[in-house]
């Protein structure tokens, strides 16, 4: 079908108790903001980008104006903001039916540079699932370096 988007933003709200390594019992909370992939929500984005950990980027590798979209929305929410690329995530997604070329996608610098992931949520969701709980390992990772890392320096 044709693309919608979101009407301001939604919100998820998830909970996973096996993320993080370091503290048993642990739960991790994760809170998944949509900004819709429309500009004109963009007076809604400050809220989305303050202590965000993580930026991730959904496309159609199809459309070649999302492939110009992303580089702007790397712009505004990894760029510009105090996130480095390893933040970031990058999702190719393939509709249901579509012939995705899901070898040949070549990205501009500096998007070539970015995780990327294909998905295909007919096809292989469990491999879809599995690299969004690498990214978020790979964030809770950085949180708690950082948090490390300030905890010792008001020790020393």
């Amino acid at each position: 079908g044709s693309y919608n988007p979101t009407q301001g933003v939604r919100i998820l709200e998830y909970e996973n108790p096996n993320l993080n390594g370091n503290s048993k019992g642990a739960v991790c909370r994760f809170e998944l903001w949509d900004c819709s992939g429309d500009q004109k929500f963009e007076t809604c984005w400050p809220a989305l980008l303050k202590d965000s950990h993580g930026v991730i980027i959904i496309f159609n590798p199809e459309l070649p104006s999302h492939l110009k979209e992303i580089e702007m929305w790397y712009s505004c929410f990894v760029q510009q903001q105090p996130l480095l690329d390893s933040q970031c995530l990058l999702v190719a997604h393939h509709k249901p039916g579509s012939a995705g070329d899901t070898e040949n996608l070549s990205l501009a610098y500096p998007l070539n540079k970015l995780k990327l992931i294909h998905s295909n949520l007919e096809e292989d969701p469990e491999d879809v699932r599995m690299e969004f709980m690498k990214y978020f390992r790979s964030i809770i990772t950085l949180i708690n370096e950082s948090r490390e890392r300030e905890e010792m320096s008001i020790i020393s």
